[in-house]
């Protein structure tokens, strides 16, 4: 693999390479550029040289090479999946849902070719007009996260191009692949030197280089909080616009009259899809006293079902890496330590040896943990669930918000007033109400409190690649008053 810059791919300054293992067995997938700010620095110019050009591209043209990259990976989707499975560690149904989920938003977005409107409104006296409309910031620095890393690239790329941003992919150490190949595919249909660049390599070498250049308008990122707030501070110097999408603690919530049957079904998913490495998973159980222990007979069974192994024929995969695994040891350590017992799980699975060196952790599940315990309040990101019972609807709602996250929300009842009311006051960006995620691309997905800035997803996620500019015109032809000086 190599970067690819003004529509060549090349190697590092450094002709250094980093390696990347299979989460799923430990072995060694490839090598990927350990670039340098040198290197990163010319795939922005890269870009900047291409914007202008690109941006003045009709909006029909733009949308035709999203489309026809759209096209040419449907027609090669099974590649896509293959990398998916070996390099983030997806289940095989999962990894053909998320090439499902890329060629939606791909789609999604070309869509909006001569769509995009904006307001005339009258001036301060007669014959002057206001034009206000929505123009591209310029070189847009797409940072992708291990976890959806083809989804993520995706729902990135199209919008930031759709709307004539120029483009630097910088994609997680964990997953350079998946990029590479979706690049790969926008070079297929046409993309103009220099409009789309990729480069890898650590973040701690070149990431604060990237998004603190001057060049870069905007940065778009899906990640950690720690790193999203690093963000923020590094592009304060320049102003640059931020896109984020940070941290998670989703609260599901099974309320007394709830299909139990659907709510057990809906966590199994919520919880345990891609290991719980999801910043939309359900980390924390809110569960009605009256039908607790009947709903944890039914969703225990169901975890004790669960098969975790061998991505092509288990329902579980791996972590993505054994750092991963540590931080799930470290979770069960710490919760045993203060006297929370293990309902399920807590430790590596017993694989067969083909796959003893991938980094794979059983389904955990948590009970007597407290409200403020780390199992409650601590992102997890992986498969490990925190069960709790509550009695009343103000004390459900007060500990669902009661979180530094703010992304996603579950609730299970057959009480549409109940559920009219938590909409009002479950503190959220997104609440679904007796059914999964994910988030669709017409969905604006977006959070609360640190879960991030702005958004992505639906006619307002596509707005966030544009900036609004103003234009003010005379055509009255009568002398121009210089307001508060008189005599000119």
């Amino acid at each position: 693999m190599k970067n690819f810059i003004a529509g060549q791919w090349k190697e590092s300054e450094n002709g250094k390479y980093s390696e990347k293992l299979e989460p799923s067995t430990g072995k060694l997938m490839g090598q990927f550029p350990s670039s340098t700010k040198n290197d990163a620095g010319e795939a922005i110019d890269a870009a900047e040289d291409a914007f202008w050009k690109w941006s003045e591209t009709t909006s029909s043209h733009r949308a035709s090479i999203i489309r026809k990259a759209g096209e040419i990976i449907e027609s090669r989707r099974k590649e896509l999946e293959d990398i998916l499975v070996r390099e983030a560690g997806k289940v095989r149904a999962q990894a053909v849902e998320e090439t499902s989920g890329v060629l939606d938003q791909i789609f999604y977005y070309s869509g909006f070719e001569r769509k995009i409107t904006g307001d005339v409104v009258e001036g301060q006296k007669n014959r002057q007009k206001i034009f206000q409309y929505k123009v591209p910031y310029g070189v847009v620095l797409a940072l992708t996260p291990w976890n959806f890393p083809a989804a993520m690239v995706a729902r990135k790329l199209a919008p930031s191009l759709a709307t004539g941003n120029t483009v630097v992919v910088k994609p997680s150490s964990d997953t350079p692949f998946t990029a590479e190949w979706i690049v790969r595919r926008f070079i297929d249909a046409g993309i103009p030197k220099g409009v789309l660049n990729l480069i890898t390599g650590k973040g701690s070498e070149i990431g604060d280089f990237l998004v603190s250049h001057r060049k870069v308008s905007l940065v778009t990122m899906t990640g950690s909080t720690e790193t999203g707030q690093r963000i923020v501070s590094k592009t304060s110097a320049n102003m640059a616009k931020t896109i984020l999408e940070l941290g998670g603690k989703a609260p599901f919530m099974v309320w007394k009259d709830a299909n139990l049957e659907n709510a057990a079904r809906a966590l199994m998913w919520g919880k345990f899809w891609n290991a719980g490495q999801s910043c939309i998973a359900a980390e924390r159980l809110y569960v009605h006293r009256d039908v607790r222990e009947k709903f944890m007979k039914i969703f225990m069974d169901m975890v004790s079902r669960m098969k975790v192994g061998d991505p092509e024929t288990s329902q579980m995969g791996p972590l993505i890496n054994s750092g991963a695994v540590n931080t799930m040891k470290d979770f069960v350590s710490k919760a045993t330590d203060q006297g929370f017992s293990i309902l399920h799980g807590g430790t590596v699975p017993n694989l067969e040896s083909k796959f003893s060196n991938g980094f794979f952790f059983e389904p955990t599940i948590i009970g007597g943990a407290t409200q403020d315990s780390d199992v409650f309040q601590e992102e997890i990101f992986g498969p490990m669930l925190g069960v709790m019972e509550v009695e009343d609807r103000d004390e459900l709602i007060h500990k669902a918000n009661d979180s530094k996250y703010g992304l996603a929300s579950y609730l299970f009842t057959s009480d549409m007033d109940f559920a009219l009311d938590a909409a009002d006051r479950i503190r959220f960006g997104e609440l679904y109400i007796n059914m999964t995620g994910p988030e669709a691309s017409q969905g604006y997905h977006t959070g609360f409190r640190l879960t991030g800035q702005a958004g992505e997803g639906s006619k307002y996620g596509i707005e966030e690649y544009l900036k609004l500019k103003n234009v003010y015109m005379d055509y009255s032809g009568d002398r121009v008053l210089v307001n508060g000086m008189p005599g000119f």
